[in-house]
């Protein structure tokens, strides 16, 4: 649902204003707008190549990696096990991703092929076009405090 605001005068008020407008009280819901609309934005820039800006996070972080047990992967990333399984399936009908058996039978495998390489080549530009667009937005210093901000947040709030 798309909420329409609307001043006295009849003037649409800037995308900062509306969300000054609709201010949440809770940090989940924030984080979770601010979420939705950063991933707007890359994915709008990942589009002419083909991807998501979660598909590009899944090979660039499989590229530093290497390859990595599906549950470690799932850990680093915050996701759980289900939605992991589904993000990845697009990846390996795509073939961008291979998933094997790990030295233990339960164990789940999964790494970059040489397609999905090239894939993250194509999306690096993009990619790119999107970080450096957002952090002229917000500005370089609020930019670096976020990226902190956001790491200390997942790290507290993961070690519970």
């Amino acid at each position: 649902m798309y909420i329409h605001i609307v001043d006295h005068k009849g003037k649409s008020p800037t995308p900062q204003q509306q969300a000054d407008l609709l201010s949440l009280p809770c940090a989940c819901a924030n984080l979770r707008r601010a979420s939705r609309a950063v991933t707007q934005l890359y994915d709008s820039m990942l589009r002419p190549v083909g991807m998501r800006s979660s598909q590009f996070t899944l090979l660039k972080v499989l590229v530093d990696k290497g390859p990595v047990r599906q549950g470690v992967l799932g850990e680093w990333l915050a996701l759980d096990s289900t939605t992991l399984t589904r993000s990845l399936s697009p990846l390996k009908t795509a073939g961008w991703i291979d998933i094997r058996t790990g030295d233990d039978r339960r164990e789940r495998l999964v790494e970059l092929t040489t397609l999905g390489k090239r894939q993250l080549r194509l999306g690096n530009r993009e990619w790119a076009r999107a970080q450096k667009q957002l952090e002229k937005r917000i500005g370089k210093q609020q930019w670096q405090e976020l990226l902190s901000l956001t790491h200390q947040v997942t790290g507290l709030v993961r070690s519970g």
